[in-house]
């Protein structure tokens, strides 16, 4: 940490508070960044000491960001601000409670079977290029494994061809979130989406070495996150397929996706849904069922499953209740 990047009155404590975190691991990028911040704006404002008004005015200064990314800001100088308190007992500390509420997550779009034949046919017909021959191919290849698989965009671009096992139908997902390495089965659709892009690449005479990225354009590195999501994204525009609010979906919407045509599928089938979650959870790479319910949003398929389900098992047990004019409720 250097000091001279630092002037406010906060300098000498706000670096004590880094080296001690650095110290103990940690990276702190983003509370390096909203330190800094805040040491320049009491700077130029002159401020004596950081105080309800001058916190409130260095907030206001950022008016421009959501309300979550504000709230978590806030929590970065307050987090400082307690650490600060154990030597100067009257500091001040913000108030939580006045902190902005954390925005409601964006409702995920969970795709139907005719989406995604939309995707495929928009990726078929995406233009090639000499830096680009495989680009139908490889945004065909990186929609299938989304939806059928349900990786993470970050997971599908660091699959190699090494990780793919034609013979047992299997795809290594390597210390991926949470350093977790897992094995998952691909159906027999997907297998065959796999093998004719493989052959693809061989007939264009590209490396299929095992380290080679697996969804690769042909030319340099393999995609990269924000390479694969500007593919999707225009795939999305050229099929016309939007969330009724009017967006475009997310790329993180096709594993929404996948865990949901899971459940749909287990219950039209009669499964066991709740012995099957643990299995989901594996699949996806989550480290308890609770991250995997995030994913499973209660969609109208899956309200009319669930309610079939039931009346299946108990409706006959269950009787409407009787109103006093004789109707029934």
């Amino acid at each position: 940490m250097n000091d001279m990047a630092l002037s406010s009155i906060l300098a000498s404590v706000i670096t004590r508070y880094l080296e001690l975190k650095q110290a103990l691991g940690r990276s702190y990028r983003t509370e390096r960044a909203v330190l800094l911040s805040l040491d320049h704006f009491l700077a130029e404002s002159g401020a004596e000491e950081l105080t309800p008004e001058s916190f409130t005015h260095w907030c206001r200064a950022q008016r421009h960001l959501t309300s979550g990314v504000l709230r978590n800001r806030m929590r970065i100088v307050r987090n400082f601000c307690l650490y600060r308190q154990r030597s100067q007992a009257h500091c001040f500390v913000p108030d939580i409670r006045l902190f902005p509420s954390t925005h409601q997550p964006l409702q995920p779009y969970i795709f139907t079977e005719a989406d995604i034949v939309g995707l495929l046919r928009a990726a078929d017909k995406m233009e090639r290029s000499p830096r680009s021959p495989l680009r139908p191919e490889a945004f065909r290849l990186a929609v299938v494994l989304l939806y059928t698989t349900g990786l993470r965009r970050g997971e599908l671009v660091g699959l190699t061809i090494g990780d793919y096992d034609a013979q047992a139908q299997t795809l290594l997902v390597r210390a991926a979130k949470f350093h977790k390495s897992r094995l998952l089965p691909v159906s027999l659709d997907t297998g065959r989406e796999i093998d004719r892009y493989l052959q693809a690449r061989r007939k264009h005479d590209l490396s299929i070495l095992p380290d080679d990225p697996l969804v690769w354009n042909g030319h340099g590195e393999g995609y990269t996150g924000s390479g694969i999501w500007q593919g999707i994204r225009a795939l999305l525009r050229t099929a016309g397929i939007r969330t009724p609010e009017g967006r475009l979906p997310r790329t993180h919407d096709l594993r929404h996706a996948f865990a949901a045509t899971a459940l749909l599928r287990w219950y039209r089938t009669g499964a066991d849904v709740q012995a099957k979650l643990p299995l989901l959870a594996t699949y996806m790479g989550h480290v308890s069922i609770a991250s995997t319910e995030y994913y499973l949003q209660f969609i109208d398929q899956l309200a009319s499953a669930a309610s079939a389900r039931f009346a299946a098992s108990y409706g006959a047990v269950v009787k409407p209740a009787s109103l006093p004019d004789g109707g029934v409720r």
